[in-house]
């Protein structure tokens, strides 16, 4: 493969991914916000409301139960408040690193790569702690856009230094 079509590639992986990243960075915000005015009852009214359906199959089953737990741990207030916290914090460093990154302004690149490498260390001991099926492969979306990320940077600087 030409060098060419290789960096046109990579680049490519590097913008869809940074747009994904902002998109999730967005719906992070506004679901901080909106969770934050969401009241306890309806959350776990929700919660059973799926498993009377059945949604999530045999409601005496392992992945109902965690569901109808995580609910109730929401309502309860510590999670909730944590959730918003989470929510809001990460998806407003990931605006800015997306904004940053989009701009190509090279110190936020390693700055990136950092920021990334903690959350995929926070996603993997936080799934470990409570069991979550989600952050492990939230973990390996970061760690993919960690090397696009490095990779974009190490070609920008190779450009920056050729001209």
């Amino acid at each position: 493969m030409a060098e060419g079509t290789s960096r046109s590639t990579t680049e490519r992986l590097f913008r869809i991914a940074i747009a994904l990243k902002g998109l999730d960075g967005l719906v992070q915000v506004v679901g901080a916000v909106i969770l934050a005015f969401v009241p306890g009852s309806v959350v776990t009214g929700f919660a059973h409301a799926v498993l009377a359906r059945d949604l999530l199959g045999d409601p005496s089953g392992t992945l109902s139960h965690h569901f109808q737990q995580a609910a109730e741990d929401f309502a309860n207030g510590g999670t909730k408040t944590f959730a918003v916290a989470y929510l809001f914090a990460h998806g407003l460093i990931k605006l800015v690193l997306v904004w940053a990154l989009a701009r190509k302004i090279v110190r936020a690149y390693p700055v990136a790569a950092l920021v990334l490498a903690a959350f995929v260390v926070y996603e993997i001991v936080r799934a470990v702690h409570t069991h979550s099926i989600a952050l492990p492969f939230f973990a390996a979306l970061d760690l993919v856009i960690i090397v696009l990320v490095l990779k974009e940077y190490r070609q920008l600087k190779r450009d920056r230094s050729i001209t």
